[in-house]
């Protein structure tokens, strides 16, 4: 929940160094390269990784939007609460919307800039999620904002190419394209697998083009069961209906948010959760759809899960589950977190976990808003226990599994 220039050939080689080093610190990070137009493109290399079996876990933080508009105490809080974590990574918006809101002509990187070098500074890798429509590029049948798919396709992957040109120089070489396309609240006026796939293929190629080894990810899915009425189509059914498409060999790997509150990423349950869906649930899974369509070895990102507090309803314990249930305890979450951890680092097809949120977006006032307190911290900037359970689960792992 996004800006511009071309380098010359003489800075190539200062680049190409930064870019390994850069990638070279996460299993899962490949490749890839983007544009499209009649332009000449400087070409980015970074080194291919191992398969995610094969290598270390990757783990971030999933801002949103947030970082782009936070001021100078907050941006620096959020990257540096990154680092205290021991993850490597972060995920944030790259708003089509946020970089050219107005004209297909006039462009505002500087928002982006500023968290781009803040991140880089502290040594963190980004994983930029290109997505989200401007008005002037919108269908003129679509009135629901930014989630509204672009009139033209290639437009959007137009975009993304000159994202992948500014800062493939600053070391970013992984994108994911597209958020929850699954799911009405981010593509409306409904999901349609065809017109994903169409907008995907433009967009990876024109990413590869410009650099033809940046690491390209699908927009990652929203665990959901299907559902008319809301306009849900199930993670597992809209990845066949992509892969059918050919999406699945369009990208590097996929990306997935398995939420599973009120219950525990590592619950074995008979209903499967979120979690079991990727690879342990009975054929109903997102790695049986990817063997189906040639792709058994892609990796999954998990670029989003995570538990909301202090919401409106009752919230779940781990030990009960209120009829009307819309959160869990703090204790809880803090369960959820480090579960997560060992959920991730139990399943040799994920790659990488990113957690959402650094810090809640709302206040006491805002309790009927679920979505605004997922953060490991409260609104004032006061870590929950889930802070400090993370933090402790990652360190764990990386001294377990990687000395």
């Amino acid at each position: 929940m996004s800006e511009q220039s071309p380098r010359r050939q003489r800075l190539v080689v200062a680049l190409v160094a930064l870019l390994v080093t850069a990638t070279a610190t996460v299993a899962g990070v490949r490749a890839a390269s983007p544009p499209k137009s009649g332009t000449p493109h400087t070409t980015w290399a970074a080194p291919q990784a191992p398969p995610p079996t094969a290598g270390r876990l990757a783990f971030g933080v999933s801002y949103g939007d947030t970082l782009l508009f936070d001021n100078d105490h907050n941006l620096a809080q959020g990257l540096d609460d990154a680092v205290a974590l021991g993850v490597r990574w972060i995920r944030l918006d790259l708003s089509w919307e946020d970089i050219q809101p107005d004209t297909p002509t006039g462009y505002q990187w500087n928002r982006f800039d500023r968290v781009v070098n803040a991140a880089r500074a502290r040594g963190l890798n980004l994983l930029p999620t290109i997505a989200y429509t401007p008005s002037w590029a919108r269908s003129s049948g679509c009135r629901a904002g930014q989630s509204c798919p672009p009139a033209n396709p290639e437009t959007f992957a137009d975009f993304a190419a000159q994202a992948v040109e500014r800062y493939s120089p600053k070391g970013i070489t992984t994108w994911e394209i597209w958020n929850e396309p699954n799911i009405k609240p981010f593509w409306e006026p409904k999901p349609d697998p065809a017109a994903y796939t169409r907008l995907l293929a433009v967009t990876t190629k024109a990413i590869r083009h410009v650099n033809p080894r940046a690491y390209l990810l699908m927009g990652g899915l929203a665990a959901v069961g299907t559902d008319k009425s809301t306009g849900y189509v199930s993670q597992t059914a809209f990845l066949a209906a992509v892969s059918e498409l050919g999406a699945n060999k369009m990208v590097d790997a996929i990306s997935y948010h398995p939420y599973t509150y009120p219950y525990l990423p590592t619950d074995d349950t008979t209903f499967g959760t979120a979690f079991q869906r990727i690879s342990t649930y009975t054929s109903d899974n997102l790695v049986a759809i990817l063997e189906k369509y040639g792709t058994p070895r892609e990796p999954v990102w998990i670029t989003e899960t995570g538990a909301p507090t202090n919401g409106p309803g009752a919230a779940a314990d781990g030990k009960t589950i209120p009829p009307n249930a819309t959160d869990v305890t703090e204790a809880f979450q803090a369960q959820i977190a480090t579960a997560s951890v060992t959920a991730a680092a139990n399943n040799p097809h994920v790659a990488a976990m990113f957690w959402f949120a650094d810090r809640d977006s709302g206040t006491a006032a805002d309790r009927a808003f679920r979505s605004k307190f997922y953060g490991l911290r409260h609104n004032n900037g006061t870590a929950k226990p889930a802070f400090a359970a993370l933090q402790s689960a990652i360190a764990e792992y990386e001294r377990t599994r990687h000395g």
